[in-house]
């Protein structure tokens, strides 16, 4: 545009020039005339920065990706560059992703994703976003937060925050990359920082913590009575048991044996005599002190 101006000036210059005598319209004309060459020129050149690409776009069609560089278009054409670099996402804070779960809990979580701009499909990407500060906004963000939303609706929320964190962790990095792949958008990793309950959801998960701590003390209680009641009755089998087999091992003939062994154990200290029980000589001796006759 510059240079059309100026070789539009060069002509009027020129021609207002042929009518005096004075040089100095002629040199202006002269001059603007090589200002627009060299405006020309410039417009025709495009340096496309390291760790960029550009997307080139004359009278509203969108040509070929232009790499990095120096590059020769139309004066026409606008190049809108986008940046190659890695661009790290945080959604956390302000930008918490707050998600349900499959019970309707609801929980917070913390996610970070690295993405960046593919190369080849930045047309692709300059159709869907139009800017290099729109494809964050309109593609990454949204996209993001909603599959993080259908991923933790499919899980309980325990699941959500413990014992499932790295399974949904990896469900969501897959449909991420699949979902922003096609729209000319890498990712590169997905990191799920940290699940928070919130407040309500934490007071509920309290409460079913202490009631499972209390039923567990209660089956240990019951479990040990039980334990207990069975240790008793071996117990008191066992005491059966030998007093049954003492019942039958003492005989008469033993008995017997037994008091003379006592009275032999008396007699050495006492005088004593023993007086049998019974009408023959197999009745149970009476040992009795013969000092307290």
């Amino acid at each position: 545009m510059l240079s059309i101006l100026l070789l539009i000036a060069a002509v009027v210059l020129f021609f207002v020039g042929r009518g005096r005598e004075a040089g100095g319209w002629k040199a202006g004309a002269a001059l603007s005339a090589v200002a627009a060459v060299l405006a020309g020129v410039f417009a025709c050149v495009h340096v496309v920065r390291a760790y960029e690409v550009g997307v080139p776009v004359t009278f509203g069609k969108v040509g070929s990706p232009l790499t990095s560089g120096v590059q020769f278009k139309s004066p026409f054409t606008d190049v809108t560059s986008f940046s190659t670099r890695p661009v790290d996402l945080d959604l956390y804070g302000k930008d918490v992703v707050e998600v349900r779960s499959a019970q309707g809990g609801v929980l917070y979580a913390d996610v970070t994703i690295k993405w960046a701009v593919i190369p080849a499909k930045a047309v692709e990407l300059y159709r869907l976003a139009g800017s290099e500060e729109a494809v964050q906004e309109r593609l990454v963000v949204p996209d993001s937060r909603e599959i993080i939303r259908n991923v933790f609706a499919k899980h309980t929320s325990e699941e959500g925050y413990a014992s499932a964190r790295e399974e949904i962790g990896s469900e969501i990095a897959a449909l991420i990359k699949a979902r922003l792949a096609p729209r000319g958008i890498d990712v590169t990793n997905v990191n799920l920082r940290n699940v928070k309950p919130s407040d309500k959801l934490q007071e509920q998960i309290d409460k079913k913590i202490q009631q499972e701590q209390d039923t567990e003390r209660s089956v240990e209680a019951a479990r040990t009575a039980k334990a207990e009641a069975e240790r008793r009755r071996i117990e008191a089998e066992g005491i059966a048991r030998a007093n049954e087999i003492l019942s039958k091992s003492l005989s008469d003939k033993v008995l017997y044996n037994q008091c003379l062994e006592a009275y032999k154990e008396a007699a050495k200290a006492n005088p004593v005599y023993a007086v049998p029980c019974g009408t023959n000589a197999n009745g149970t001796p009476v040992i009795v002190d013969s000092g307290k006759n």
